[in-house]
């Protein structure tokens, strides 16, 4: 089959850098998504999210004429649908399940341009199933044509799973460098997915049916996930029995079958945050483990903010004069990790949110964004510099490890009272 144009429907943090390195290899691809400015900037070519390399990469595809971007899908031979598939809980927070009308409406979108031969891989994380319903959708909007559910390997459109594996900041190597697996709802649609990743992909690509593929991604995010959560309850046990758990962990891991994971704030991204959830929600008398884990970590960032207030409580101590609304507490950073943008299901923001309703003066640390983010634009709440906030603060709450704050390391250690989530100091 050839792939003479490729649509990616979707523009983030996945979908526009695999659009971007599919164009950077001569094809040509239109890039669908919803948010006006986001296509305009990159038609311009620049791009509305921090990836190293990605704008290089933009700009060249977008000035050759290999990449443009549109709000309205059009006809091609293969559409990649990489949109957002978060969770919502009940109103106690409880019973998550995943929001699949990203797909649906990307799917009643795109449906209208297809003919026959076409292909639709699904990249969004998503639940066991999903890609299944978007077939569904597909089939329901498109009732001219046939799809894999209904006539197999004689369907008109192809449909298959491909979730992407990539760590950000590297999103660019990784697209190449890694294995991808591919899951089709039948063998001929893996196969013909497996032929437009081979353009682009250096790693192995390994078929595998939809649904296996679905649960290959969830069962990698909840895999660390379960470590993650191992060593931040470590943290908690190590603070209640003064015990360095820095050093602690350092220690253990010189044993050669012993890899404990760094402790931090939480767990936060669009993936190891939400994916976990999923399998939850699919077998919830089954997933013990896993639910303990998302339990563990979504409580992190309650045990950081009762760290906050103690150093509050304890300079008011030292300073009995002074008002809560004269301290000054400054949150170094508020990304999900470590020298990204990259806001979503942060545990970082999170806390940083609380902190702001304590009484404080507030000032916010985040070398990657040049606004704060809407929950945190209060009077109280300001945009400071590492410089400033060491200066100024009198509490220092460090929650994301970025490599500015690594080198500032001794200053920020010189402070009196600092709250380390995340092994800054050591």
């Amino acid at each position: 089959m050839q792939f003479d144009t490729i649509s990616m429907i979707g523009l983030g943090y996945i979908g526009l850098p695999t659009a971007a390195v599919f164009a950077s290899r001569k094809q040509s691809v239109i890039g669908v998504d919803v948010n006006q400015h986001a296509v305009d900037t990159i038609n311009s070519g620049e791009i509305h999210i921090v990836e190293p390399e990605l704008d290089i990469i933009v700009h060249a595809a977008v000035t050759e004429g290999y990449l443009r971007a549109t709000t309205t899908p059009e006809p091609a031979d293969a559409f990649m649908v990489a949109v957002p598939t978060p969770f919502h809980t009940d109103e106690n927070g409880q019973n998550h399940k995943a929001d699949l009308s990203y797909i649906e409406a990307a799917a009643k979108s795109l449906a209208a341009v297809l003919v026959p031969g076409n292909l639709v891989v699904l990249e969004s994380t998503s639940p066991i199933g999903a890609t299944e319903q978007m077939a569904e959708w597909l089939a329901e909007a498109r009732p001219d044509l046939t799809f894999p559910q209904t006539h197999g390997e004689a369907s008109d459109i192809r449909i298959a799973h491909c979730p992407e594996r990539v760590l950000p900041g590297h999103v660019i190597r990784e697209l190449v460098e890694n294995d991808r697996v591919i899951g089709g709802m039948t063998p001929k649609c893996a196969d013909v997915a497996c032929k437009l990743y081979k353009l682009v992909v250096e790693g192995e690509c390994v078929t595998t049916t939809a649904r296996t593929a679905e649960m290959a991604k969830l069962t990698e995010n909840s895999f660390r996930d379960v470590n993650i959560a191992f060593a931040n309850e470590l943290s908690t046990i190590c603070h209640e029995l003064d015990i360095n758990v820095w050093e602690l962990i350092a220690l253990a891991n010189r044993h050669p079958r012993v890899n404990i994971l760094t402790p931090g704030a939480g767990v936060g991204g669009h993936c190891i945050a939400v994916d976990p959830w999923f399998i939850v929600d699919s077998c919830p008398e089954q997933a013990k483990i896993i639910r303990a884990a998302r339990e563990v970590n979504d409580a992190k960032p309650q045990w950081v903010l009762s760290r906050v207030k103690e150093g509050l409580e304890y300079y008011h101590q030292q300073h009995p004069d002074a008002k809560r609304s004269d301290l000054t507490v400054a949150c170094l950073g508020v990304s999900f990790k470590p020298d990204i943008d990259d806001l979503r299901e942060s545990p970082a923001l999170n806390i940083t949110q609380q902190v702001a309703q304590l009484g404080c003066r507030l000032q916010v640390v985040e070398p990657n964004i040049d606004v704060l983010p809407q929950g945190l634009q209060h009077a109280n709440v300001e945009l400071k510099t590492l410089e400033e906030a060491l200066t100024q603060a009198d509490v220092v709450c460090v929650l994301v490890k970025h490599k500015s704050f690594i080198e500032q390391a001794d200053s920020v250690r010189a402070k009196e009272t600092v709250i380390d989530a995340v092994g800054l100091l050591g």
